[in-house]
Parts: structure tokens; C-alpha cells; sequence
């Protein structure tokens, strides 16, 4: 049994030297800044040196990571509700909108029957979100010939719902010890065969092309949280041709470029990694309660030793990572002529904590067994690492910022200026407030009201078959009949 972490909330440390001191009493390196840097000397307002995507500089140090709302149409098409997301990703400042959101390349690889989908039907609605998005940025920022857009082009896999948002309908690189229990894989016809994988490359190079020709300046082949080609990369027990061997578990990827080159479509290509993984967590039972999970703890994995069923994962010791392979990653990536490579982690749906550090769980969740400025240290300091390795010429966007809250641009703004990292990513904190970092800049602070305090209810609304977004703090949505039946699940009211 474990005990319950307890927090010190970002709010009540006011100063900068409180920040500091409650990192140091947590034994983490995080290191921060004394003051944020304004206008044009700030190293977060500095393009990204060398960086050409589509033949555009990058103009600052700031990303927009992917986020889905769950608020498409179910043929995968646009709403008011996904313009109004992508004008505000361009009235962020940010000049790298690191794949705008998910993008299934099949119908039947959605996580749900709202996510867009990228083919002929939906490819004049997905040029006009990036045409919205760059108009927002001009009239509110001016320039756009330094402003870089991708597209991200997912298969979902084991957390495919394509047609139900409460039906999982998983297809799989390969039986998992302890995932398969949780997801509803039950046969191993739900296993992907290597003809299904030949032809699924083929719909990847059919949406990048479709990409393109909707304006997008690259196309991000989605590589992170559990999703299909993520899975691929652990799938050591996977026999053919796409498993076993590292190059063969690399293989879709380097198959999807070389098609993509092939069929002369001449647009840029970005990687979005978990570059770690950790045993998937649970609450612990003997601290729950209906309705009140308790602090994770991981699965009884001694019978899956040596652990072989994750990547950048510690095989004897699965809740440390290990970044051999992901350093080969990172340097297949190079050679392929990948341009981006955006570092995640882990997987909101079994281990969140190492992917989207927060005070609070969704309603599916459990508590954190860490302070989350430990999950935000560790992921800032893998692409440190990463880093240090890569060919100079590979952009790296770091993520995890988001728990930073009044914090976040006194770390970026040190870790941009020391070289740990290309560009700053941030996800789920820019539906409350997209022109955080800008304003930093601008004014040299931020306002505190609109910061995102990881309340999680743009996941717990999605989780219960809800659209998500920011309903504690954006009026758009708090204004919502959703937002009753949200308040109504987290007091455990059905």
C-alpha cells in the first residue's frame, strides 16, 4: 500500500525563490530563471536556429502540441467548435502548431466517433482550419512566412472507438500481458497482420499527400501514448517482418517516408515519441473509495519479467526507463530526414503520470504517486539528453510544461537559453489560455486567473462521452449543458 502524496499546490509558492526551494526539497533538478526576459532579447522570441520546415524559420521557441475536442462531425469532418480551437492555436503566437490535432488516416482508426479524419471528404474542411489558424495569427501577430503548421496522422490501435464512444473496437501490433485485459483484446484476430500493415502504410502516404495539398507545411507520423505505431515500437514479441528486431519494429516508419518520397510528395516530416514507457499504474484498491481513486501504483508485473512490453522502458525494472533504443530512434529518425521530433512520454491511458503530470485525475484516473514537478523534471530532462545526441540539424520540442503554471516561462526560458531544448510545447493549458508565453514576453508575466491548474476536466469530459475542453476556466464551455454533467460525474451523480 502506498501513501498519499501530499501536494504543494503551484499557487500558494509566490516567488520565484519559494519555487525554488520547494524543487529543492523535492530532491529534482528544475531549474528555473529570476525573471522573464521581454521583447526581442528573450531567447523564447528567438526563431529556432537553422530550422527550415517547407523552407520557413520557425520565429520563436514556442509549439502548440496536438489536442482533440471529440467535437468533430461523425464522417471526421469540421465544426464551430474545431474552427474556434484552431483560431485560437493561431492567435497563440506560437510559431511551430505542432500537428493541430489528431488526424485518423482510416474511419476505423479513430479513438472515437468525433475525431477528424484526413481523406478527399474532409480535405477542403482541413484547409480552411489552417487557413483560419493563419489568419488569427496575422491579425494578431503580424508575419506569418515564419509560421510552421503540420497536420498529425494517427491510427489509434488499442484504443480504437470508432463508431461508439463507450465501445472499444482495438486492433493491436501484438498480444500485451496486461493491456489486453484492460482494452477488450480478446482474440488475436484483433492482432494486425503484415498485409494490413502493408496497405495501412498506403493510407498514411494517401493522407500526406492530403496533407499537402491543404497547405500543411509537414506531417507529423504519430509515434507516442499507445497508440498503433507506438506499440509497434516494443512489439519484441511480434514475429514477421514489423516485429522483433528493432529495424523491424521501425520498419512502418521508415516504410511510410520512403512511400511518401516515393509517390513525390515533397512535404516535411515530423515524429511525435513517447520516448519512455512505464508499467501501466492503477489506483491502489486499499486507498479508493466510489468515486475517490487512490494514488497510482503499477500492475503486478513479476510475471512479465524481464519486461518486454514496452519502449524506453527498464526490462528488469519497468517503472525506470531506458533510453538505448530511443537514442537509436532518434538517430534513425535523422537519417530518414525527419525535421521534428516532439518528445512525449508514457500513455494517458495507463500511465499518465509520466505523460501529463497534474494535481488532479480524470475521472478514470488515480491520484498522483509523485509530486507532479518530478513527472515534469523527467521528461525535461530525457530531451535533454536526447539532445545532446541528436544531429544538430533535428528540431527537439519538449513537453510537459503545462504543471509549471506561473512557472512555465521561467523554466522554458532556461532551458531554451542553455540548449536543452529546440522549442517549448504546450498542450491542454492553451485551451484556457492560448497567449501564455506570449504574454510572458510581452509584459514579462502572466495572468494568473487564466492559467490551466490541471483540474483534468478537459479529459474527464471526453472520458465520459463528452467534448472536451477548458470548462473551469473558459466561458465558452463553462457555459455549456455539458458542464452540469461534468460537475455531476466528478460528484460521482449518475
Amino acid at each position: 500500500m502506498t501513501s498519499p502524496v501530499k501536494l504543494t499546490r503551484i499557487p500558494t509558492l509566490k516567488t520565484v525563490v519559494d519555487f525554488r526551494h520547494y524543487v529543492a526539497s523535492l530532491g529534482i533538478d528544475l531549474p528555473c530563471e529570476d525573471s522573464v526576459v521581454t521583447g526581442a532579447d528573450s531567447p523564447l522570441a528567438a526563431p529556432i536556429p537553422r530550422a527550415r520546415i517547407n523552407g520557413k524559420p520557425i520565429g520563436n521557441r514556442f509549439a502548440v502540441h496536438p489536442m482533440e475536442g471529440w467535437d468533430a462531425t461523425t464522417t471526421g469532418g469540421i465544426t464551430d467548435e474545431v474552427r474556434r480551437r484552431w483560431r485560437r492555436f493561431g492567435e497563440s503566437g506560437a510559431k511551430l502548431i505542432y500537428g493541430g490535432e489528431a488526424m485518423a488516416v482510416r474511419p476505423d482508426g479513430r479513438a472515437n466517433p468525433n475525431q477528424l479524419i484526413i481523406n478527399r471528404d474532409t480535405q477542403a474542411g482541413l484547409a480552411e482550419l489552417r487557413d483560419t489558424l493563419v489568419a488569427a495569427h496575422k491579425e494578431k501577430h503580424g508575419r506569418t512566412d515564419d509560421l510552421v503548421i503540420g497536420f498529425q496522422l494517427t491510427h489509434s490501435g488499442r484504443f480504437c472507438k470508432p463508431t461508439d464512444k463507450f465501445r472499444m473496437e482495438p486492433r493491436v501490433a501484438y498480444r500485451h500481458p496486461i493491456l489486453d485485459r484492460r482494452f477488450g483484446v480478446t482474440s488475436d484476430t484483433q492482432v494486425f497482420t503484415d498485409a494490413e500493415i502493408d496497405e495501412l502504410i498506403l493510407s498514411y502516404v494517401a493522407a500526406a499527400k492530403i496533407a499537402w495539398e491543404a497547405g500543411a507545411d509537414f506531417v507529423d507520423i504519430k509515434h507516442c501514448h499507445g497508440y498503433l505505431l507506438h506499440e509497434f515500437l516494443s512489439a519484441r514479441t511480434r514475429p514477421g517482418k514489423y516485429g522483433g528486431s528493432f529495424e523491424n519494429r521501425t520498419r512502418i516508419l521508415a516504410e511510410i517516408i520512403s512511400e511518401i518520397r516515393r509517390s513525390g510528395n515533397g512535404i516535411d516530416i515530423g515524429v511525435r515519441l513517447s520516448a519512455f514507457d512505464f508499467v501501466p499504474f492503477r489506483p491502489d484498491p486499499a486507498l479508493s473509495a466510489p468515486g475517490k481513486p487512490g494514488p497510482g501504483i503499477p500492475e503486478d508485473y513479476s510475471g512479465c519479467l524481464p519486461y518486454r512490453f514496452g519502449f524506453g522502458v527498464n526490462e528488469r525494472n519497468p517503472v525506470e526507463y531506458d533510453l538505448g533504443e530511443t537514442f537509436q530512434f532518434v538517430q534513425l529518425c535523422a537519417r530518414l530526414g525527419v525535421k521534428i521530433l516532439n518528445v512525449s512520454a508514457g500513455s494517458p491511458y495507463y500511465n499518465p503520470h509520466i505523460q501529463r503530470p497534474a494535481a488532479y485525475p480524470p475521472s478514470d484516473g488515480y491520484q498522483p504517486p509523485e509530486d507532479p514537478l518530478a513527472g515534469v523534471a523527467r521528461q525535461i530532462q530525457v530531451v535533454r539528453q536526447l539532445k545532446l545526441k541528436a544531429p544538430s540539424e533535428l528540431v527537439l520540442v519538449g513537453t510537459a510544461y503545462s504543471y509549471l503554471q506561473e512557472y512555465l516561462p521561467h523554466v522554458a526560458q532556461y532551458v531554451v537559453r542553455n540548449g536543452w531544448v529546440d522549442s517549448v510545447g504546450m498542450g491542454r493549458m492553451v485551451l484556457s489560455y492560448p497567449a501564455i508565453l506570449a504574454d510572458a514576453i510581452s509584459n514579462g508575466a502572466v495572468e494568473r486567473k487564466r492559467i490551466c491548474r490541471t483540474f483534468s476536466d478537459c479529459t474527464t469530459g471526453p472520458r465520459n462521452g463528452l467534448i472536451s475542453g477548458c470548462y473551469p476556466l473558459d466561458d465558452y464551455y463553462s457555459g455549456k449543458p455539458e458542464n452540469q454533467r461534468l460537475k455531476e460525474i466528478k460528484k460521482g451523480v449518475e
